[in-house]
């Protein structure tokens, strides 16, 4: 059988291969995360998907190219608006294959997958120039021209709005892409395919192989025709994709891991400073981004502990469907166990857990309760490792030098978030953290204009604005002599 009918769409399970579906031998099995209910059968790719769909896209490369920012620009925004038309199918389809709230995907993702995709497209028509220069009478003229197919391998936590912030560059820069969904989270990206069809995006032009990492992935990251690797996930396997990549000198762009510090300096308007805190369990704690290592001045961790307390408890955990819920379940089995497995080991190990530190028995299922860890080992796997569940530490310093050495001494950087009252004194302290971005007083303003990837373990390079283009793009500099011009 290749569709099945999720929230009332009919979903294609076959890959979407030079404007076709086309299925495969082997198929694996996808399941929703609020109940474990099947949701169908998804074709499971190989190298011989993968060569397929390399060489439609470097047939339909040279036209799509050709048709310059406006032209691709025209497709895009046509692509955007029909997101726009689907959100709610989008956002029950999503919810159901990833678990996330139902609320946040008609109000904010959903939205945001179209924005991310008419943002690029507009960038590349009016912003993508830097102005001509002279050097010794000879003028310099900067391109960005479109560089291949590009191969976009993306994660299962929020799949289909994280996966727009590679399409839509890679496809405004003018390269051809392959799509790589994550196989938890497998079904917005067919759905998402069929919108790029009634856009009238040529054939060959975006293509999606499902299928897992050790077979499709690896085959589509060593395969000799693609220019350029975009990768969000853990630092293993980014690790695996760099020697395929080597191999073939293809540039890669990674957004890994995180394990980021939320400071809270003595100063800090407390009851902000605790929403703050608390707002780290979103997603199920399923977000790279979050500030799972809570460090709280000395003086105030008492008064902040409490509050926080008094605050998660109130956090209504089920359905994700249901307007009221907060967090749902986590996404998987294997992945909730292996969030419980951390906790468990921070138990054995005589971790002062507070707060949670178990399933949730009233539900069943995937939910784990949210879970705090007082005053950890600081060495101890629970502090340096990345959970990506609900489960956030809390310790405490004594000065901000302290609190600067406490938040840089994971091999993370990918975020911080910082809370104060004195303006300058935060301006001083983010200075020093080590992060790709620092939120100070606030939490998840994400603006396409500005770079966003991590430092150390978290990442190589950037996204957004010219940064986006920069890696997607084959930026030439053209220097025109002023002699030798005939009349």
């Amino acid at each position: 059988m290749n569709t099945v009918n999720v929230v009332g769409l009919e979903i294609d399970t076959r890959h979407y291969i030079n404007g076709q579906r086309v299925a495969s031998a082997e198929t694996f099995t996808n399941t929703s995360p609020i109940d474990g209910s099947f949701l169908g059968e998804i074709s499971r790719g190989s190298q011989t998907e993968v060569d397929l769909a390399v060489q439609a896209a470097k047939s339909a490369f040279p036209a799509w190219a050709a048709l310059g920012p406006k032209g691709r620009g025209e497709k895009l925004l046509k692509l955007a608006e029909l997101v726009e038309e689907n959100i709610e199918s989008l956002a029950q389809l999503e919810t159901m294959d990833n678990g996330s709230l139902l609320r946040s995907h008609r109000r904010g993702v959903m939205p945001r997958v179209a924005l991310n995709i008419r943002f690029f497209a507009e960038w590349a028509i009016n912003e993508l120039q830097h102005p001509e220069f002279e050097t010794r009478g000879h003028t310099n003229k900067i391109s960005w021209d479109p560089s291949g197919v590009a191969a976009l391998i993306t994660p299962w936590n929020a799949p289909l709005m994280l996966a727009t912030w590679k399409i839509g560059p890679a496809l405004a820069a003018g390269d051809t892409v392959i799509l790589k969904p994550a196989e938890w989270t497998p079904l917005s990206a067919s759905f998402f395919a069929d919108l790029t069809k009634q856009a009238g995006i040529p054939d060959g032009v975006f293509n999606v192989v499902q299928g897992y990492g050790k077979e499709a992935g690896a085959a589509l990251v060593a395969h000799a025709g693609i220019s350029r690797i975009s990768f969000t996930g853990s630092v293993p396997t980014a690790k695996i994709i760099a020697k395929s990549a080597a191999d073939n000198l293809t540039p890669v762009s990674f957004e890994l891991g995180g394990k980021s510090p939320c400071v809270v300096l003595e100063d800090a308007d407390l009851d902000l400073a605790v929403e703050l805190a608390v707002e780290q369990y979103d997603n199920a704690g399923q977000v790279c981004l979050s500030g799972t290592r809570i460090l709280v001045h000395e003086s105030i961790a008492d008064e902040f502990a409490i509050k926080f307390k008094e605050k998660a408890a109130k956090i209504i955990q089920g359905d994700p469907r249901e307007e009221a819920t907060q967090i749902g379940p986590q996404i998987h089995q294997v992945h909730f166990e292996r969030v419980k497995g951390f906790v468990d080991r921070a138990k054995e190990s005589g971790a002062n857990i507070v707060m949670g530190g178990e399933p949730n028995s009233e539900l069943g299922g995937l939910y784990f309760r949210p879970t705090l860890v007082m005053n950890p080992d600081p060495e101890s796997e629970i502090v340096t490792s990345e959970v990506f569940g609900p489960v956030l530490c809390m310790q405490t310093f004594s000065s901000d030098e302290e609190a600067i050495e406490m938040a840089n001494s994971t091999e993370f950087g990918l975020a911080a978030v910082l809370v104060s009252g004195n303006k300058d004194r935060a301006e001083k302290v983010a200075k020093e953290l080590v992060a790709g971005t620092i939120w100070v007083n606030c939490f998840f303003v994400r603006d396409l204009r500005a770079p966003f990837g991590g430092s150390k373990k978290s990442g190589i390079g950037r996204e957004g604005g010219n940064w986006s283009f920069d890696f997607y793009a084959d930026v030439k500099n053209t220097v025109f002599s002023p002699n030798g011009w005939k009349e």
